[in-house]
């Protein structure tokens, strides 16, 4: 039966009702409302941006040079935060200021795992976090008593000048494509040169002249007690740098494998070396290495031995650093890992109180075969030798080769990975003492001068056999 009320049917009543309430709970938009790009309208969240954004068009320009290092330095996922917080303005330099006229030793300095820091910090540089384009750029008048600043993502300030002729700088770099790119959260400018920061400068010059990890070698050795390991009257002033005069064991904080207590080195708490500072640096570029987490999840988490590393190196000591990929670490099992001290005898077993890299312990193999390297676990000692033109080290099943070669290298720590996780070999044969019957000997009583003189003149007549004595 058909219900209507005052002639339309009751279906078509509830629906125009519907209608009607849907649109009193959505207020209408203005008809030419462009509201600015947030967050939300890039993406679901602020680390996410869509194709329209002014990275990806970074990724897709010709400036392949510059977002290749982006790429490099691991920036991406910064930038995107960045970009979901406000417009960006990127000064790219042209491809041949990367490729051509940059300083190769330079390049390869930048490109080098352990300064990744260096890298980052130069590509801020050329990112102002708002947007400036050609028709807002900084004018640069006479009158202005200092040329106009922005500052970059890297904490650095750059200077912007526009010249009388209409030519626009950047820190001394010239703009020779305003306006390259335009997006709605950004804007990207062509420079015909690399913007180098201060900082990273000063970070290349230092690394290139050594200042800060050059040795001086002392001139004499002061006499250590044998008894205390402590030195038997006080050293001559060294000069800052010079080497410890004392053995790096007497250095190491006391352990399961070692007697004596630790001895003070001869810098005491003047700290010529910055050690903590160097192995948090060689542990930051194994994480961004990739492949030893574990490693050094053990040197930061289960074990003391990051900031005992420190304090050698502070006081002026070498190390080289034997580290087993996560693979291998893999293979360690419960029991080698649960007794106490364990982690410890593991990692002093790849710690060699000497500065190798993959060059000379490869030219040493090659000349003398096998070479046997100290460990900080006392008394063993790594045996090394050249095998499939690489190093191997240890022997038979447990033996692992050399894998990734100067992971990190700076003069006081070198870092090489291996591919096998190294134990000292255990002593398989113990020294039997052979147990031997004890035989009674009868010493044969001496005779004096005159019975033998007595005995000789008594053979002469043949009566010798009537002493006993001269039997």
């Amino acid at each position: 039966m058909d219900v209507r009320i005052d002639g339309v049917p009751t279906v078509f009543f509830f629906f125009f009702a519907s209608l009607v309430f849907l649109a009193g709970m959505c207020p209408a938009l203005p008809e030419h409302s462009h509201p600015r790009p947030t967050s939300a309208a890039t993406g679901s969240g602020p680390g996410q941006i869509n194709s329209n954004s002014i990275l990806v068009a970074l990724l897709d320009s010709h400036y392949t040079e510059l977002a290749e290092l982006v790429e490099k330095a691991l920036l991406l996922q910064t930038l995107e935060e960045t970009v979901g917080r406000h417009n960006i303005t990127i000064f790219a330099p042209k491809n041949e200021a990367l490729e051509r006229d940059l300083d190769p030793e330079f390049k390869r300095f930048l490109l080098e795992p352990r300064n990744l820091r260096s890298l980052q910090t130069l590509l801020m540089f050329h990112i102002v976090p708002s947007r400036i384009d050609s028709a807002n750029w900084p004018e640069s008048t006479q009158s202005a008593a200092e040329p106009h600043e922005a500052l970059s993502l890297s904490s650095h300030r750059l200077r912007l000048a526009k010249r009388e002729s209409g030519e626009r700088e950047v820190d001394r770099a010239r703009v020779i494509h305003a306006d390259a790119v335009t997006r709605p959260d950004g804007v990207i400018h062509g420079i015909e040169q690399l913007l180098i920061p201060q900082s990273v400068q000063d970070d290349f010059n230092r690394r290139r002249s050594l200042r800060s990890i050059t040795a001086v070698k002392p001139e004499g050795a002061p006499e250590v007690d044998p008894r205390t390991h402590r030195l038997k009257k006080p050293a001559p002033p060294a000069k800052a740098g010079s080497p410890p005069a004392l053995p790096i064991y007497d250095a190491m904080a006391p352990g399961p494998s070692l007697a004596p207590a630790p001895a003070p080195g001869p810098g005491g708490p003047h700290h010529h070396f910055d050690g903590e500072a160097q192995v948090k640096d060689f542990i930051h570029t194994l994480l961004h290495y990739g492949g030893y987490n574990e490693m050094a999840d053990i040197l930061v988490n289960l074990t003391s031995l990051a900031s005992e590393m420190g304090r050698l190196v502070s006081e002026g000591y070498v190390l080289t650093v034997l580290a087993p990929n996560d693979e291998a670490m893999a293979k360690l099992t419960t029991d080698q890992l649960s007794e106490p001290g364990a982690p410890e005898q593991i990692m002093y077993y790849h710690l060699i109180p000497e500065y190798q890299t993959e060059e000379s312990m490869y030219n040493a193999v090659r000349r003398f075969g096998k070479v046997r390297y100290e460990t900080l676990r006392l008394p063993h000692k790594m045996v090394a030798q050249e095998a499939d033109g690489s190093v191997k080290f240890g022997q038979g099943e447990g033996s692992a080769y050399l894998f990734d070669p100067d992971i990190y290298t700076d003069g006081r720590i070198s870092v090489q990975g291996i591919d096998g996780v190294l134990f000292p070999p255990e002593e398989t044969t113990e020294a039997k003492v052979e147990k031997k019957t004890p035989t009674k000997v009868v010493a044969k009583p001496r005779r004096g001068k005159l019975l033998e003189l007595t005995c000789q003149m008594l053979s002469a007549f043949g009566q010798h056999s009537r002493l006993t004595s001269c039997q």
